[in-house]
């Protein structure tokens, strides 16, 4: 096979073919590492390519082979991993200067667990600082291009890891969601991304943004490949205090048995109106239409709390931040500036930050700040987790009338780098849709549902499911996939531009 049909392949496919020996690991790992070198010049999503590492994890899995070792669902298959996960011997940034040339002596366990399935790890991706943004243009390494139109952004804070998978740099990503970051990448680069529920992923290991939001989760370009990398990542770790110590939710056998016939499917009349893109919308409509086609019984909801989400997240979300990064003081690890020894460890911490952050980490920092100081905290934080409350309940009333929830991933589809950065607003409504879900904690995916008709830019359809039911996600995912691709004849991903 060539090297240009070994990158088309579905991760499922690869590993197939790699464990019946019509391909090596090496040789896909190959095929891969030529690609990135051949395009990653234009689409910077790689912050650091790891070739000797990953050849060497492939050579072992073909060595595996050779000795008749059985291999596991994704044994050889490349990955790109958000640079957000620690991983030992490779640098880890977050994003940001702070962290440059940081070598980190520990695997995450979300790492540890890829390389124990014997996931071959390309290299690590580029993402908005410390996972803070929509669009990856807060990277301190520059933005990354969205593979269908390389002047648009690929979605944030994990824009990296959607336009490898979109550019065929990867079969497969690992990204993070605190409030939309795995899903609006997926919708706005025609790629699958899903969120599990909060808890299912461990986070021992992942540079904490937001600590009661943050999650790890799988980036893919089908619902099974998701599934498959889903089945891999997940599972209780007792290295972290918010693990859910239960089994995992059967998502491959969901993403193998798709079907939507005789569900209930909720359309919140919160997700649209204003600022919503109309071939978003005609999209969405007509996904809608298709699952009742499909056997699903639609049913409207009304979830009114939906409506502050937005706010009550960019106070909750800031304030956990302002505590987490207190940590990057310029003393232990990471960026050090102006220890020239007249200086106080205090004169240090505050040079190091002023030059190692970047303005929206800074924004995000003082606001929090400002929402917990004594006089404030009960007007600004303690209001906004009552919101979240609130939130959490309208999602528990509406799963009693549904089994899943649907609508658009994002307002908008991709819009172009530079459009929205004097406009911290304008950027935070991207994640209009995502947020409720990461508030409640809940599962939800987003997966292609057409081109808008007026850009011919991918748009996605979210589904979201209740705690513990990510097999829904897959479920559902899987059955609205299969008819698209029975509609138009082939996957969407094959109308992107070329590279």
């Amino acid at each position: 096979m060539t090297d240009s049909t070994i990158i088309k392949l579905t991760a499922a496919e690869t590993a197939a073919r790699i464990a019946s020996g019509e391909l090596t690991a090496v040789e896909v790992t190959e095929a891969h590492l030529a690609r990135i070198e051949a395009v990653d010049e234009k689409v910077h999503a790689f912050l650091h390519v790891d070739r000797e590492g990953a050849l060497a994890q492939a050579r072992a899995v073909d060595e595996k082979r050779a000795r008749g070792e059985e291999l596991g669902p994704l044994a050889g298959v490349p990955l790109a991993l958000k640079d957000i996960f620690t991983t030992a011997g490779v640098p880890t940034t977050v994003g940001s200067k702070l962290l440059e040339g940081w070598i980190p002596p520990y695997d995450a366990t979300l790492t540890k667990r890829l390389k124990d399935a014997d996931v071959v790890i390309l290299g690590k991706t580029n993402m908005d600082e410390f996972a803070m943004g929509s669009s990856t243009e807060n990277s301190a390494y520059g933005p990354t291009g969205n593979p269908w139109d390389l002047t648009r952004i690929p979605g944030g804070s994990g824009g990296g890891s959607s336009a490898a998978i979109a550019s065929y740099q990867a079969p497969l990503a690992i990204g993070t969601d605190t409030g939309g970051s795995i899903r609006q990448p997926a919708a706005v680069t025609g790629t699958v991304g899903v969120k599990p529920t909060y808890g299912a992923v461990s986070r021992y290991g992942m540079v904490a943004f937001s600590s009661s939001l943050d999650q790890g989760g799988p980036c893919a370009r089908t619902v099974l490949d998701a599934a498959l990398l889903h089945e891999v990542i997940a599972g209780h770790d007792p290295m972290d205090s918010t693990s859910i110590d239960a089994p995992v939710p059967a998502v491959v056998e969901a993403a193998r048995n798709g079907s939507v016939q005789g569900m209930r499917v909720g359309v919140v009349k919160q997700f649209r109106g204003e600022g919503y893109q109309a071939g978003v919308i005609q999209r969405f409509d007509e996904s809608v239409e298709l699952l009742g086609e499909l056997g699903a019984e639609i049913v409207e909801l009304d979830c009114p709390s939906f409506d502050l989400a937005l706010s009550a997240y960019y106070l909750i979300a800031p304030s956990e931040c302002s505590s987490n990064l207190a940590r990057f003081d310029g003393l232990r690890y990471g960026l050090r500036v102006g220890d020239d020894g007249t200086r106080s460890a205090e004169d240090v911490t505050a040079l190091t930050r002023e030059e190692g952050f970047g303005a929206e980490v800074k924004r995000r920092i003082m606001l929090g700040t400002y929402a917990l100081s004594s006089g404030y905290y009960d007007a600004y934080y303690g209001s906004a987790q009552k919101v979240r409350t609130l939130i959490k309940q309208d999602f528990d009333r509406a799963f009693e009338q549904v089994d899943v929830i649907v609508s658009p991933t994002t307002p908008t589809t991709a819009f172009a780098i530079g459009e929205r950065a004097d406009d911290p607003m304008a950027m935070y409504l991207a994640d209009l849709c995502t947020i409720p879900t990461n508030l409640a904690g809940n599962a939800a995916m987003s997966l292609p549902c057409g081109l808008a008709p007026e850009d011919n830019l991918p748009v996605g359809l979210q589904i979201i499911a209740p705690v513990m039911q990510d097999d829904r996600l897959y479920k559902v995912g899987a059955a609205v996939e299969a008819a698209f691709v029975e509609k138009w004849g082939h996957p969407l991903l094959e109308e992107a531009p070329s590279l």
